[in-house]
């Protein structure tokens, strides 16, 4: 168990540092210079180049890069150049709606793509299954982009049955909130229903073949006691990893889907910061973004080996 965990905790030391190099560069690859944007079209090359010393833009990367570090270690994720506020200030205004997003659309994925996998992996009538099948094609097919704008014209322009734009924290009111969000996390979700269903659908049918289904059969078991006690616990490991590698997809996909659905979130502060060449804000969302994607591909083995007796057998052994 020690070492498991020892391993683990070097992977994830790994993976943050490549993070933040990747974090501090990628955003700098960008055509452009901020102080040219914050200076305006007729700034001289003076104004211009007093921002960047302001801005700490004419000192080298690599002092900008480690005094970044040393902040984050100090609790200090920067100051936006655009806004002029703290990242953590930018940031927490706007975290609880993505928060918010990703977890109700999470909470989707978890529970339609078991049930649909469900019937998949348990249907006996071919035309149910092959219904199911094509079901989950098109929804991994579609692009959750073109899913939410099919949303917004079927229930808010058609129908006006629930709104397309804008947003109230379910905190405030968890009605209005949930009414808020239902489409644009359904949304987000669908597509990685698809995929994840299909898992646990094809690994049910393969586990189904296994002896202990038969012994439990034998001894006069129903079907969807085998079904929910026996099978479906064994099929989800695929399932699972899946899951764990679907967080960064969903958080990916918030960016288009706050856009979309005109949402205040950190997919917004992105997409604005890009736009402002805001590198000390985009250089914190992407290491975010890195320690989000890693913890849950931690909790990912986590859960894999609490479910799987062998794996969790042979942690026990080391």
């Amino acid at each position: 168990m020690f070492a498991q965990t020892r391993r683990r905790a070097v992977s994830l030391a790994v993976v943050l540092a490549i993070g933040s190099v990747v974090a501090f560069a990628v955003p700098r690859l960008a055509p452009g210079d901020v102080a040219v944007t914050l200076a305006g079209p007729n700034a001289t090359p003076e104004n211009i180049e007093a921002i960047r010393e302001r801005l700490g833009l004419d000192r080298p990367e690599i002092v900008q890069f480690f005094d970044w570090i040393g902040g984050l270690f100090r609790g200090d994720l920067g100051t936006s150049y655009v806004y002029s506020r703290s990242v953590a200030s930018l940031i927490g205004d706007r975290l609880d709606s993505t928060l918010q997003l990703a977890l109700l659309a999470a909470l989707f994925v978890a529970i339609l793509a078991t049930v649909l996998g469900v019937l998949m992996g348990s249907s006996r009538q071919p035309r149910l299954r092959a219904v199911l099948d094509v079901v989950s094609s098109l929804l991994i097919a579609v692009p959750s982009f073109l899913v939410g704008l099919l949303f917004i014209l079927a229930f808010g322009v058609l129908n006006r049955w629930l709104p397309i734009s804008g947003q109230v924290s379910v905190t405030e009111d968890v009605g209005e909130g949930l009414r808020y969000l239902l489409l644009p996390a359904l949304a987000l979700s669908l597509s990685a229903v698809g995929v994840i269903s299909r898992l646990i659908g094809t690994d049910m049918r393969t586990m189904r073949e296994e002896e202990f289904v038969y012994l439990a059969t034998s001894k006069g078991a129903s079907r969807w006691r085998i079904t929910l006690r026996h099978v479906l616990p064994n099929s989800l490991n695929a399932a699972i990893v899946a899951f764990g590698l679907t967080i960064g997809d969903l958080l990916a996909g918030a960016i288009v889907i706050e856009a979309l659905f005109n949402r205040q979130g950190l997919g917004q502060l992105a997409v604005l910061s890009v736009q402002s060449r805001d590198f000390a804000v985009l250089q914190v969302l992407i290491l975010g973004a890195v320690v989000v994607a890693a913890v849950f591909q931690i909790l990912t083995e986590v859960a894999i080996a609490s479910l799987d007796p062998r794996i969790r057998a042979g942690v026990s052994a080391r």
